[in-house]
């Protein structure tokens, strides 16, 4: 069944995206609902603005959760509840968060930066860095969504809808784009400079209409990023994520908000657009709880370098014991080789080998 925001050419030519500045009013169904089922009817889309009915936030209010990891992150979103994502930088640390029992993963730039890289969060990581890490990350549980950094969607209009279309084939549920100049730093760094609000928004425009140029009908999941509050300040901010949702953006997501009261003001400014909020220790903006950001009306909250500054305070202790002892045994705290491929899954291949008819790993 077709239910893809472009127009389908009966003659068998290429589809042709709808501009994000129209508005489209395509119904949605989901997996278990019968395409002539009757769709409640939407609230009228204002003019100039972006409007898909088939992307409509109640059309994901009830059922159950979907496997497809963008429809998922959707259904939360539109669900009581925020949304806990905390970064990853590898297969070891997205292991450990599904083995927390997160329901949804945020591949963060600067994190992916390090560990593939070994480098700062300068703009030196590339798409193909950033989509051959979202491939691993998402195939570990492809039913849990994961938030991907795009930086700046690597260069202009095209690049940003190639972007789009490479992180959805890897099977993210949700990517940023931000307003840094190409040469970006992480957000929590001074000396940030950002764009015209018009090359912002054609990003925008440019990663909305790739997602909805995928057949078939996607529920990728756009979120516009600013980093203009320590530039140009708060307002300009806002005015500048009012005008990414009125392109398509379905999440706003501003960051450096240095203030509770200022993250309170900004959610309230750009409702109902559900808003993310970055939380970094040590950075611009306090470290607020996942509680009490959603006491503040947050609806996702990341905690970007979460698990890239554990793991250089653990590696760095391990390897200065080491250094200093001239054994693991202490930094190992008793976990063998095998303990450790149970978190990496092992219990999984062995089960698959075993159903497949295989016997090589009858014992392990």
């Amino acid at each position: 069944m077709y239910t893809g925001s472009y127009r389908l050419d009966l003659y068998g030519s290429a589809p042709e995206a709808i501009p994000a500045s129209q508005t489209i009013n395509i119904p949605h169904h989901s997996a278990d609902t019968p395409p002539d089922s009757p769709i409640e009817s939407q609230e009228e889309p204002k003019p100039n603005v972006y409007y898909n009915a088939r992307l409509d936030p109640k059309n994901f209010l009830e059922g159950p959760l979907s496997h497809n990891p963008a429809t998922r992150l959707r259904q939360l979103l539109a669900r009581p509840g925020i949304v806990v994502a905390p970064g990853i930088c590898d297969g070891i640390s997205a292991r450990c968060a599904l083995e927390a029992g997160f329901d949804c993963l945020y591949q963060s730039g600067a994190a992916t930066t390090a560990s593939r890289l070994g480098m700062p969060d300068l703009a030196i990581a590339t798409l193909n860095d950033f989509v051959q890490s979202a491939q691993m990350v998402c195939s570990l549980d492809p039913t849990t969504p994961v938030i991907a950094d795009a930086d700046t969607g690597f260069g202009g209009p095209a690049m940003v809808a190639r972007t789009v279309t490479q992180y959805a084939r890897a099977g993210v549920a949700a990517l940023h784009i931000e307003d840094q100049v190409q040469t970006k730093r992480c957000g929590h760094l001074l000396g940030k400079q950002v764009v015209s609000r018009e090359e912002f928004i054609t990003r925008i425009r440019a990663a909305v209409i790739a997602r909805d140029s995928i057949p078939g009908g996607s529920d990728f999941v756009i979120i516009g990023r600013t980093d203009s509050a320590q530039v140009l300040g708060m307002e300009e901010a806002v005015t500048r994520l009012k005008l990414a949702a009125d392109a398509g953006a379905d999440v706003c997501f501003i960051e450096g908000v240095k203030t509770a009261e200022l993250l309170k003001e900004t959610v309230a400014a750009l409702a109902p657009k559900p808003v993310l909020v970055n939380v970094i220790s040590g950075g611009l903006t306090p470290s607020f709880t996942c509680k009490e950001a959603e006491e503040m009306g947050a609806k996702i909250i990341i905690f970007s370098l979460v698990s890239c500054v554990a793991a250089v305070h653990g590696i760095r202790a391990a390897m200065q014991s080491l250094k200093k002892t001239g054994t693991d045994f202490t930094s190992a705290k008793g976990m063998d080789p095998k303990a450790f491929f149970e978190v990496m899954g092992l219990k999984d291949v062995i089960e698959l080998d075993a159903r497949a008819g295989g016997k090589a790993f009858q014992l392990v």
